[in-house]
């Protein structure tokens, strides 16, 4: 169109927008109605556009992004299809409270509710996994709009989508009063005084205390330390926040969940009082309803959701912690401590059985290449991790290091979300070794988008735990006593697919043969994958103390924690 060349288009205000606010990458496949923002983008220069085979695997990338980095990262998907593939993504970026933006562009204006080409309705779409999600159909409205997307994503910690419309991106911007950079305030909630003094005075009228902390305290690592060795408590984690929490913590006894710990559970259930710092853990039938509980979470929509409490405090972890330590008073009896640590002591001897026992050829034990992986990579690596099996042998066998980060789709559950977020972790955080742990269901899923790490160069590793089957499934279905099916998988040699994309692969079938190609594998200057044939029936229940008491051979339970193939 012609226009006054003084004047920006709205989508060269929208880029500057973005740039101004902070986005540094946007993950997308251009196209159709994204078509004048890709171009804004291109010639502005500050905005780096990160062209994704999926937008699926757009969403996830922004999603990892967000989480690792804590600002606003961005991902966009064009009319119709595009808006739909974003959405799995964007739901693991809502539930996993990671800052996105999200760019719905659409068909023309013109043609809204006509059953035009491509046409679909962004603000039905995307109502449930947004805290903020609005259609600017005029120029006036995008900056304002767009930067309530970006604050609202920001603030609430959630992800912000705007609808725009090709013709309106097109046209001359309009003046805007609204401020065009988005706030990052501090997310501090203060403990009122009255808070804090009951909350001393339930913790110290109780005779044994279990702490459940989660992603909500990690920043308050140390003071949950000092506390825990104050009350001799045992200290329990989410699975998201066991690295983060782990590091520095000598009372620790395991995270909670259906991949967790016995000893976990088993110190909540016994505990006299429970006291719940920032987690959102979605499982209820994990609380006790016979216990005194309180929890603390910023966000006061969470307080009471799980379990029945006895008192609920709004307030950053962190202050209140700070305020509630001078008030409470040592406990001496350390028996209750002792046991739980016990459990868990017992627990990681038996995670060490599967380790001492590589497999054998195509049946390499997945407790011993995750110990490998474990021990092999850096002190500073990004793991980002696959829902299903390998789930569980992360859990299990990954150790925190110095800063290790761990992300995966831990409250969402998606399948596929290691391979992208893996790709939004090395273009967020250059110069750090990311690996990602896939399984051969999760990357077959999304496998275009080993071609975007191959374009972009990206020095990711990914490793396969080739197993030939939805290994989790599998078990899910014999421990309900179903026959299992439709859960077998004929894989390619995905070192093979790898390798004619432009990857460094490698197959490995002999666990004798592993650890020196695993060296390779690491040391490789660039895109590397290997894919390793497990063994399909590997499986772990430690947060089961009854099945881990039944493993017999011949029986389904004898793989769980037993150390034969």
């Amino acid at each position: 169109m012609t226009q006054d060349k003084m004047t920006p288009t709205v989508a060269e205000q929208m880029v500057n927008q973005m740039a101004e606010a902070g986005i540094k990458h946007i993950y997308a496949i251009t196209g159709d109605s994204l078509n004048a923002i890709t171009d804004a983008i291109t010639r502005d220069g500050r905005i780096r556009f990160i062209h994704m085979r999926h937008e699926e695997s757009g969403a996830f990338a922004a999603s990892a992004e967000a989480q690792l980095t804590g600002k606003l990262a961005c991902c966009a998907g064009s009319s119709g299809p595009g808006h739909v593939h974003l959405i799995n993504g964007l739901y693991d970026a809502q539930r996993s409270n990671a800052p996105v933006l999200a760019i719905a562009s659409t068909c023309p204006s013109a043609m809204f509710g006509t059953g035009y080409f491509q046409e679909t309705n962004p603000t039905l779409l995307f109502s449930n996994c947004s805290v903020y999600n609005q259609m600017a159909i005029t120029p006036d409205q995008v900056p304002s709009m767009l930067h309530g997307a970006m604050q609202e994503a920001i603030s609430r910690q959630g992800v912000g989508v705007i609808g725009v419309p090709a013709d309106v991106t097109d046209q001359p911007a309009a003046e805007t009063t609204a401020s065009l950079e988005p706030s990052y305030t501090a997310r501090a909630a203060e403990p009122t005084e009255e808070e804090i003094s009951k909350a001393a005075d339930m913790i110290n009228a109780a005779s044994t205390v279990a702490i459940f902390a989660g992603g909500g305290a990690t920043d308050a690592a140390p003071l949950v330390k000092e506390l825990s060795e104050r009350l001799q408590a045992p200290v329990i984690t989410s699975y998201k926040a066991q690295f983060e929490l782990t590091r520095d913590m000598p009372n620790y006894v395991g995270h909670m969940g259906y991949l967790g710990m016995w000893s976990a559970e088993d110190a909540v259930a016994e505990a006299d009082l429970v006291l719940i710092l920032g987690t959102n853990f979605p499982y209820p039938g994990f609380f006790p309803t016979d216990k005194r509980i309180i929890q603390v979470d910023i966000r006061a929509e969470r307080l009471g959701k799980r379990a029945r409490l006895n008192l609920g405090v709004r307030a950053d972890c962190r202050l209140f912690l700070e305020a509630l330590l001078p008030e409470v008073k040592g406990k001496s009896d350390g028996s209750f401590l002792s046991k739980a640590l016990d459990g868990w002591r017992l627990i990681q001897d038996k995670f060490r059985l599967p380790v001492l026992n590589p497999g054998k050829n195509w049946c390499v034990r997945p407790e011993y290449v995750m110990d490998m992986i474990n021990r092999l990579a850096d002190d500073d690596c990004i793991f980002t991790v696959d829902t299903g099996m390998n789930n569980v042998w992360s859990s299990h066998y990954l150790t925190p290091g110095k800063s290790r980060k761990m992300i995966g789709s831990f409250t969402h559950g998606s399948m596929a979300n290691a391979m992208p977020m893996a790709i939004g972790a090395a273009v967020s955080c250059p110069g750090r070794q990311v690996i990602a742990l896939s399984g051969d269901g999760g990357l077959a899923m999304l496998m275009g988008d080993l071609l975007t790490i191959i374009q972009y160069k990206l020095p990711i590793k990914i490793f396969v735990a080739d197993n030939r089957a939805l290994a989790f499934v599998k078990w899910e279905m014999e421990l309900a006593d179903y026959k299992p099916s439709e859960v077998n998988l004929d894989n390619p040699d995905f070192a093979a697919v790898a390798e004619a994309m432009g990857f460094w692969a490698r197959t490995v079938t002999d666990p004798f043969a592993l650890e020196p190609v695993m060296k390779e594998w690491l040391a490789v200057d660039g895109p590397a994958l290997l894919s390793v044939t497990t063994d399909t029936d590997a499986a772990s229940f430690a947060f089961s103390k009854e099945l881990m008491e039944k493993g017999a051979p011949g029986n389904v339970l004898s793989n769980f924690m037993a150390p034969g193939v």
